[in-house]
Parts: structure tokens; sequence; C-alpha cells
């Protein structure tokens, strides 16, 4: 798919170094050998993409600096260099604003796109939110829910400390509760092998509780029959079992404070765009008392309007968006595809939080919205 989008744009690239050449450089240097030298990084990077992406599998990393930095990089300097030519037209001056801002745009995108993949990955950042809720018991004020979303274990495969910080960071929070919002691996369980000794340092006086995200169901591989990925799933929740977690698909348990309760709910998957719906809220809440506090968690924060306000569930925690790894303060396109994006959204009595994730997937890159654990403080609130 990468290489059918490279393809399609390769002549648009073409021309934006010609059109730099001819308004730019050719107006810098009368000196031919210096034009020409122009087009060679060019020359060169265009014949490293090739190479990579027909001929390498992993291409991941390079391509994140290839198509943020160099391609957009260029491309927002050609967009706004070119004002100046009609501002030119009926204002005469010397100096072009438009192509100092594109050069400074130029500088952005470079420090933005080295920023969010050298340091932005591993930028693991503690949010700390409270939830008040009249419906939640007294003896429930203050406890601690802990949450790590979208851990992706393949993409640490080589970098197993970094998660081995994550696991230090979480038990640092003193949690009462864990949980787990899903997406723990990218396409298959053995992704697992040599990390279930660090995920199994987890620990909280309550348990460590998780669901399963749209990447667990190995959808995004072709397996050698049904069976396999089927299999391939059994083998997953089972880990987690020998880890030391307690799943819950579609399923609820109950938290205990002397002699008080609250419901902790779990739903299989549920979302669009052909990711996976296994999701049975009704089959998850089955004998819970409606005056019981409930929290659930659940992959996809669609969830959450489609199914749990309706079903009267105080408060969701959700992941899987990623922030889309990009965000400018509240800002990020990731909303115009998930209403609730990031963070903590109340309507009503009801809430929900969204986790922006642990990983960075398809580019190692994040910015803005950095790595997150979530530290949920429940709080009781005056009737």
């Amino acid at each position: 798919m990468i290489g059918v989008f490279f393809l399609k744009f390769f002549p648009l690239l073409i021309l934006i170094d010609i059109y730099i050449f001819l308004v730019f450089i050719r107006k810098l240097t009368r000196n031919v050998l210096l034009r020409v030298l122009w087009f060679l990084p060019s020359f060169l990077f265009y014949e490293g993409v090739y190479k990579i992406i027909f001929r390498v599998q992993d291409y991941h990393i390079l391509l994140s600096f290839i198509i943020i930095s160099v391609i957009a990089a260029k491309l927002v300097f050609v967009l706004i260099s070119f004002w100046d030519f009609p501002l030119g037209y009926f204002i005469k001056r010397k100096i072009r604003i438009f192509t100092i801002l594109g050069l400074v745009a130029c500088f952005i995108i470079f420090f933005v796109t080295i920023y969010g993949s050298v340091v932005g990955q591993t930028k693991f950042v503690v949010k700390e939110v409270e939830f008040a809720s009249s419906r939640l018991p007294q003896s429930f004020d203050g406890y601690k829910v802990v949450q790590v979303s979208d851990l992706h274990i393949g993409t640490w495969s080589d970098r197993k400390g970094e998660i081995e910080k994550v696991i230090d960071i979480v038990n640092q929070q003193k949690a009462d509760v864990i949980v787990l919002t899903g997406d723990l691996v990218n396409v298959e369980t053995k992704e697992l092998e040599g990390f279930e000794d660090i995920l199994s340092r987890l620990k909280a006086p309550d348990g460590v509780f998780s669901v399963l995200g749209n990447h667990d169901y190995g959808d995004f591989r072709e397996w050698p029959s049904e069976k396999a990925k089927q299999q391939n799933l059994i083998d997953l929740c089972a880990a987690q079992k020998e880890m030391g977690w307690e799943m819950l698909n579609n399923a609820h348990t109950y938290l205990v404070r002397q002699n008080d309760s609250i419901a902790l709910i779990g739903t299989e998957n549920f979302g669009y765009f052909g990711y996976p719906q296994f999701a049975d809220i009704n089959k998850a809440m089955q004998g819970i008392s409606s005056d019981k506090f409930t929290l659930l968690l659940t992959h996809d924060p669609t969830f959450w309007r489609y199914y749990a306000l309706h079903r009267g569930v105080d408060l969701t925690l959700a992941g899987h968006t990623h922030g889309n790894q990009f965000s400018i303060g509240n800002l990020s396109l990731a909303s115009i595809t998930y209403p609730e994006w990031s963070g903590l959204y109340v309507e009503g009595t009801q809430g929900i939080y969204v986790n922006v994730g642990i990983a960075s997937v398809l580019l190692p890159f994040r910015f803005g919205a950095w790595p997150e654990i979530t530290v949920m403080t429940l709080r009781k609130k005056d009737s």
C-alpha cells in the first residue's frame, strides 16, 4: 500500500524539486555543478525509498523521517512560498514574506519529526484524573485505578527496557487496581515471548484486569486456517492468565471495600471500519443491580455513545485512538473520527476516559499525544 502511494505521488515530488530549483536555487548560483548537486540528495532519497519499499520489509522507521520530514517540509514550503508571486504583483517589495514563513515552517516540521521520533515515542507521562459520582460508595472514595492501553508489544521487540520502564512507572502509582484496555499485541501472541516476566510484574491489591482490542484478534495477518487464528486468540488469553491478569471478556467481577462493592465490567472489542465487533454488554452486565456503581473497560471509545451511556454505566475506560500520535493541545485529527479521543468526557452523571496508549503504530512517532499511563481516582460526590 505504501509503495502504491509513493508511486502515485512520485511525479508531484519531482515537480516540487523542479519548482524549488527554478524559483530559488537557480538564482542563488550560476555554477552548473552546484545546480546539479541540488538534485543529488533527492535522487539518492528517491532511490533509497524505492529500495526500501520494494526490497525490505521493515521500513517504518525510515519512512517516518522520509514522509514527514522531507516530503512534508518541501510541500509546505512550496505551498507557502508560492503566495509571494500574487502578492509581489500588487505590492513591490524586496522581502519575500511567504518564503521566509515557508522556511520557518520547514524548520518546525523537521523539529517536530525528529523530536517525535527520537524522544516522543518513549516520553511516558502519568496523567492524574478524578471522577466524582454520588453513586460511588463512601468506602471507595479515593480508590485509585491505574489504566494502561495499547501496549502493542511487538513494537518493542528490540526495546524491552522501555516496557520495563512502563511497568515500573505503573507500579510506582500504588494502584488499588490495574486495568489494561486492549491491543496487547500488534499481530499475534508470539510477540509476548520474552515479555511475560516483565508484564507479570504488574501488581495491585485488587488485581490486574484486561480486555481485548481490535489487534488482539489476529486480523492483521494471514493465517493458514481459521482454526490457527482462533488458537492464537486462545493462546493470548491463556498467556494473560499465566501472567496473573484476569480477562473480562463480556464479563464482570466485583471490587470490594469493607461492606461495599462496585462492579468492574469488561467487553470484547467493538468498532467500525472493519474492526471486530464481539462486544456484548448485556452479557457483561447480567446480574448487576441497578444501584451498583459500574466501571466499564472497553477498547474502542465509540462503544460509550452507542451502548454504555444507554445502559447507565457510570464510568468507562477506553483506548484505541492513540490520539493519532500527534496533537497540539486539544487539537488532533483523531477528533474527526472519534468525538471522544483523549482525556475525560462527562455527560450528565456518566463519564468516559480515553487513554491515548503506550505504543506507536505504523510510524514510530509521537508528538503531543505522548504515551500515557492514567491514574484515575474515584471520588464520592455529595448527593
